[in-house]
């Protein structure tokens, strides 16, 4: 039995991967030349800039997994600095609270906000269906953590706005705790450390080492080939590319909403309508770099976040070099920015140098930086960034189950989680499915 699986970004590889190590037969298209989808590093002159995610999340399980395709030796972990992360308010960059005596006896929370956070512990109300982080944050705590906690944070991850994201498919874990316990934060304490400590990391040349590793190890991988059609069989699907036709058993979409819906239009109508309402919000990537002496600020954290309620240009700035040093030169700090997404799509269609202008001034004007110009600045755009997880989505995932009957299955960021660590997740679950529902195979 044949997987085909459409689609070499990070969940399309790693299920590949895992099928290959279990010996089932499997077969991989990619229409762009190079692996990875959003994964994409790219290293020029003395700087490394990375393209889409940054770092890695994950624990010794991953980490494990990582070792099977050596690349122990090009693990670069985060700073420590990096722990610290800062939340732009009332005109520069405070640190967020970490830890429950900062949130309490700091001054970044107001008293409401921190009396707020003990009567969450008998705070007997229960989420309604469809609601959102806003919502369920303002309904267990106060507006003042939407606005300056969660806003910030699900930008930073989403691109996305609390008014929108649904918790129940964002965090569902919160609604459990909310269930369970009867508090979220008592959820929190109940669970401290049973998930295992998780590590931020990188490699030797940026996040794209590890789709490239994943498809230096297939054997039944095609790159720069396009999936143009799919048919359905009595028994399985055959796929039309430009080097001919195959036949396979089982078929996986690891693509984009827009790809999977255009593939699967003749066959699911439903689905494919449902797919089309999924929105992908714009964000530019801007790396921008200053010589050290410049920068006044001294850049201990991870970076800054941009509240929307602050009215600033760009959604925040990651402090690349102070996570990472050698992303560039030893005398320099790299920034990396991002602008647009679903809460200021507009600023990402702005004229590219018009975004230039306005990250330098916001740059100079937040870290106190005297340099009249960059000595380096790159701009990567992405017109459809990340998969928003609102009500849209939800449509999607109760049409999913059915699909599988059909031997169609599904493997992407848009389905079952966005992070690297959730697709590669997902996909190793899938690749374990796959292989359960079968035995054990030869590849062929």
């Amino acid at each position: 039995m044949t997987t085909g699986i459409i689609g070499a970004g990070i969940s399309g590889l790693t299920l590949a991967y895992e099928l290959q190590q279990r010996g089932q037969a499997y077969q991989l298209w990619e229409a762009r030349p190079q692996p990875g989808g959003y994964v994409r590093s790219v290293r020029e002159e003395n700087y490394l800039r990375e393209l889409g995610p940054n770092s890695l999340l994950g624990d010794d399980a991953l980490l494990n997994w990582l070792d099977g395709l050596d690349l122990t030796n090009d693990l670069v972990f985060a700073n420590a600095v990096s722990k610290a992360r800062f939340i732009y308010r009332n005109g520069s960059y405070r640190e967020l609270p970490g830890t429950p005596p900062a949130l309490l006896f700091g001054g970044f929370f107001s008293l409401k906000t921190k009396w707020a956070v003990f009567r969450e512990l008998s705070n007997k109300t229960v989420s309604p269906p469809g609601e959102t982080l806003g919502q369920f944050f303002r309904r267990r705590f106060t507006p003042e953590i939407v606005d300056y906690a969660l806003g910030p944070f699900v930008a930073g991850i989403y691109a996305g706005d609390p008014e929108r994201l649904l918790v129940s498919e964002t965090f569902p874990l919160l609604l459990d705790y909310e269930r369970t316990y009867g508090s979220v934060l008592r959820g929190l304490l109940k669970n401290q450390g049973k998930t295992g400590r998780r590590q931020s990391f990188s490699f030797r040349d940026g996040m794209q080492m590890l789709p490239k590793a994943l498809a230096a190890k297939l054997t039944h991988a095609q790159f720069a080939c396009p999936v143009e059609r799919i048919e359905r069989t009595r028994t399985g699907w055959t796929v039309h590319t430009a080097t001919g036709l195959q036949f396979v058993d089982r078929l996986v979409m690891a693509v984009p909403t827009a790809v999977a819906a255009h593939l699967l239009a003749d066959h699911v109508p439903e689905f494919t309508q449902a797919l089309r309402q999924i929105e992908y919000p714009p964000m530019v990537a801007v790396h921008t770099a200053y010589k050290r002496a410049d920068v006044a600020h001294p850049l201990n954290g991870f970076g800054g976040l941009n509240p929307a309620v602050e009215g600033r240009f760009a959604a925040g700035h990651i402090w690349s070099s102070s996570i990472f040093p050698d992303r560039c030169p030893a005398d320099e700090v790299l920034f990396t920015t991002f602008v647009g997404g679903q809460q200021n799509a507009a600023n990402a269609r702005l004229p590219e140098a018009v975004i230039r202008a306005s990250v330098h001034r916001e740059l100079a004007d937040s870290f106190g930086i005297r340099a009249a110009t960059p000595s380096w600045q790159h701009l990567f755009d992405w017109p459809n960034a990340i998969p928003q997880y609102d009500r849209q989505i939800r449509a999607v995932k109760q049409l999913v189950p059915p699909l599988e009957a059909e031997n169609l299955f599904i493997c992407a960021n848009w389905y079952g989680g966005v992070s690297l660590s959730d697709c590669i997740g997902k996909a190793r679950a899938l690749g374990a499915r796959l292989t359960e529902a079968i035995g054990p195979a030869s590849l062929t």
